[in-house]
């Protein structure tokens, strides 16, 4: 089984909303985990074999062009109680006709509220490096928050989300 450390500085996650007035744009790094799969002799996932991965990041660190936007967004996501954004992986499955596309399945855990999601991912293994890539629309109500309204400005309940997890392979 190898085993991949997330590299902090390297992934990322944004987030893009949508107001009545304007987008809204949110970013962070500082993702930190673990991936663990077997890798076939041509360095991708072994999709006959178990996965498992651990994504966490701080919802502290989550950062928006506009600080009122910002300091709303983390108190509507209650970061004092939830202070992280968990990620579980559970399954990887190819997707025919596209190279290096999976589906991935997994758990999301957002506000103390878990829930399972599956989407297609680019996932690429090189020079000890697997690299993931994938975007996902979520819906903020299904995880028990209700969107934000700042002052005559209402917000999308429906937010794309995309993750650039970068892993190293740790020493046996």
């Amino acid at each position: 089984m190898a085993h991949f450390r997330i590299v902090p500085e390297e992934s990322q996650v944004w987030i893009e909303g949508r107001s009545s007035v304007h987008p809204i744009h949110s970013h962070t790094d500082g993702l930190e985990g673990w991936i663990e799969t077997k890798l076939t002799k041509a360095g991708h996932p072994d999709l006959r074999s178990a996965v498992s991965a651990h994504v966490s990041f701080p919802v502290n660190r989550l950062r928006s062009s506009n600080p009122l936007e910002e300091r709303e967004l983390k108190r509507r996501i209650n970061a004092r109680s939830f202070p992280t954004i968990e990620g579980a992986l559970k399954a990887i499955k190819g997707d025919p006709g596209a190279d290096n596309r999976f589906l991935v399945t997994g758990d999301i855990t957002f506000r103390g509220v878990t829930r399972p999601h599956t989407d297609a991912m680019e996932i690429a293994v090189a020079d000890g490096r697997l690299t993931m890539l994938g975007q996902s629309r979520f819906d903020i109500r299904e995880f028990g928050m209700d969107p934000p309204r700042i002052l005559m400005l209402s917000v999308d309940p429906v937010v794309e989300v995309t993750i650039q997890v970068v892993a190293d392979l740790t020493a046996s």
